[in-house]
């Protein structure tokens, strides 16, 4: 009879270490499921909102009429294009450059049009094909006769750049012979060429026409061969679900094929920084 019972009790012991065992596994897997985030994919799907950051006064990337609060650019434009593709609506948070990163990464937007993708960012967001490429130019004083990047590179010469920018990457690389001069941001730069403590100022073309557009006394643009172009993307929240970078690709393709993205940014340089089609010279591609 003890046997029995001693028997019995090492058979009660070992169904309930297995009926434990098999509650906490699927207690744990349901928890890991309650804790893993929702994509963006799937949060548009379910919202249908897509929200995009949005900086005021970065004309022609962005801007926002202070009357109507409407928002306008490319940015904007591209916006609502991939929102209708993804059969959404725009919701715009306003951000900036330097914050637009932190946001993806905390969820606040589901993407971010006119970045670049650096090495840094890439490693924490991730990006879409190239959107377009920007080409870096020299703005000059003028009479300051330049055709090509290696006449730049020379030790009396004076450059200025904003520090940590692309410009100043490009500067680094290329002019490692001429006294570049890496200032706080890009009008600190611009008001040192206008002031003539320098000769040029490095500047992506579709910063340097406005600025050309605003102030035609500050020098003329000169794009230095061999010719350089910065990429332009997208960024995204980096996930494991690669669902909304392949739409967005995938939407991309389409309004590329389709001339659009030309056209947008055309429409928009014209629009907002007074720059017409014909001021482009015929390299430039977008």
């Amino acid at each position: 009879m003890a046997s029995f019972l001693l028997g019995d009790t090492v058979t009660t012991k070992r169904t309930f270490i297995r009926t434990l065992i098999a509650l906490t596994s699927a207690f744990t897997l349901t928890l890991g499921a309650a804790q893993e985030p929702e994509s963006s994919m799937a949060r548009v799907q379910r919202t249908k909102v897509l929200r995009v950051g949005a900086i005021a006064g970065a004309i022609p990337y962005f801007n926002k009429d202070l009357v109507s609060s409407k928002w306008e650019g490319f940015g904007p434009d591209f916006s609502e294009s991939l929102a209708r593709k993804l059969g959404a609506k725009v919701e715009y948070v306003e951000t900036t450059w330097g914050n637009a990163v932190l946001d993806l990464q905390s969820n606040k937007i589901d993407a971010m049009f006119g970045m670049a993708p650096t090495p840094a960012r890439k490693e924490v967001v991730n990006f879409s094909d190239t959107l377009f490429d920007n080409t870096y130019t020299a703005v000059c004083k003028k009479g300051f006769p330049t055709k090509t990047w290696e006449q730049l590179n020379a030790p009396e010469n004076k450059i200025v750049v904003d520090v940590g920018s692309s410009h100043d990457q490009l500067a680094t690389r290329v002019l490692p012979k001429a006294q570049v001069q890496r200032l706080e941001n890009s009008g600190s730069a611009t008001l040192a060429l206008q002031a003539g403590r320098a000769d040029c100022q490095i500047l992506v073309i579709l910063l340097a026409q406005p600025l050309l557009a605003k102030r035609a006394s500050i020098g003329t643009m000169q794009i230095p061969t061999p010719v350089y172009t910065a990429p332009v993307s997208i960024g995204l929240r980096k996930e494991a679900d690669p669902a909304m970078q392949a739409a967005v690709n995938a939407w991309l393709n389409e309004v590329r094929a389709k001339g659009e993205v030309r056209s947008v940014i055309l429409k928009n340089m014209e629009k907002l920084a007074g720059v017409p089609a014909s001021a482009f010279p015929p390299e430039i591609k977008f």
